[in-house]
């Protein structure tokens, strides 16, 4: 357990110049990047092992294009591990992302990797021309294709939702092979699905207790020995949020939070969220919010309980201000990740 390794990822969400969530001011998208640029450069001088960036079609977050930001984090960073969270490979091609993250991995000198995923929300579908009701067998397919292309090796590929390939080869090809990952929301076809396609897990554990996914770890390990495909490494991605004690932390980043939860909310049929609702999620969901003693307390906690090998904490959380977290990632690194391991360790 003393392997595991720690990351962090983001959305580019929307945030303001400082000061309460309720303020209309916001930052625009293109400052949005460059703090996310920046946001990667100090999580790797504190240590952090990897940088994800998620794809998003919607006004909340700056980022649709992730492999562009990955690589203006390659051209200043020299050893973090750059990646997604997540490509939206259904309404993707995904010839077109082996491309362009083989195209990362170069310019990285072999740090990129592509976490594989159907994606939180919906708008890329209608966007891109793709119909909902071909959710499953998009993602289904293409999943199929994308096992194929990071083998890099000419690929004979026939489906419904795109051209078939015969003997083709594409390229550039990468130096050392590329890293990929399926991101799980927490269904066991998911999780089977993964295994089969012999790419590895990423658990998207977004709330409640991290110990109710022991079941998916668990399933994920039994389909590794049944289908023969070898040890795989499992990946948790939950959010959080570090400042100096508790109650900074909570008092901080509340505001935030209930802001983008009740503006989802809205959209989504859901009531609104509540301070008792939101610290509940702190002491026994999957909020990993605190000082650095309590987070990584916690992280230590569900690393033990899934047994996992990589720890990712979202640390952008709606409109929460470019100094927060800036902080926060500072004290992940230093405070919070050499506290982990020495737990773990012990």
């Amino acid at each position: 357990m003393t392997d595991v390794e720690f990351g962090v990822d983001t959305f580019g969400d929307i945030t303001v110049p400082g000061g309460a969530a309720s303020s209309d001011e916001r930052l625009s998208a293109a400052q949005v990047i460059r703090n996310v640029v920046d946001e990667a450069v100090l999580a790797e001088q504190v240590g952090i092992e990897f940088f994800g960036v998620g794809e998003h079609h919607r006004s909340d977050f700056a980022i649709s294009a992730p492999e562009i930001v990955l690589g203006a984090i390659a051209a200043r960073t020299e050893r973090i591990r750059l990646g997604t969270a997540v490509t939206v490979l259904s309404s993707d091609d995904p010839v077109r992302v082996y491309e362009r993250f083989a195209t990362v991995d170069a310019i990285s000198g072999g740090r990129a990797e592509v976490v594989l995923g159907r994606g939180s929300f919906t708008e890329s579908f209608p966007l891109f021309g793709y119909e909902l009701s071909d959710y499953e067998v998009l993602f289904d397919e293409k999943l199929e294709l994308m096992a194929e292309l990071i083998t890099e090796k000419p690929v004979t590929w026939s489906g419904t939702t795109r051209a078939s390939l015969t003997d083709q080869n594409v390229y550039p090809k990468t130096e050392n092979g590329m890293k990929a990952w399926v991101g799980v929301g927490g269904s066991p076809e998911s999780v089977v699905r993964a295994v089969h396609r012999r790419i590895p897990m990423m658990l998207a554990i977004i709330g409640g207790d991290p110990a109710r996914f022991a079941p998916y770890a668990d399933l994920y390990r039994r389909a590794q020995r049944e289908l023969g495909s070898g040890a795989m490494p499992l990946a948790v991605h939950s959010p959080g949020f570090v400042a100096a004690t508790d109650s900074d932390a909570a008092d901080l980043l509340w505001e935030h939070y209930r802001a983008f939860r009740d503006r989802l909310g809205a959209e989504r049929g859901w009531g609104p969220t509540s301070r008792i609702e939101f610290d509940r999620e702190i002491t026994t969901g999957s909020l990993y919010v605190g000082s650095p003693d309590t987070v990584a307390t916690k992280i230590a906690r569900t690393v033990q309980t899934l047994n996992a090998d990589q720890f990712d904490m979202k640390y952008s959380n709606g409109t929460l201000p470019h100094e927060d977290m800036m902080t926060s990632l500072e004290l992940y690194g230093t405070e919070v990740i050499p506290r982990v391991r020495k737990l773990l360790s012990d």
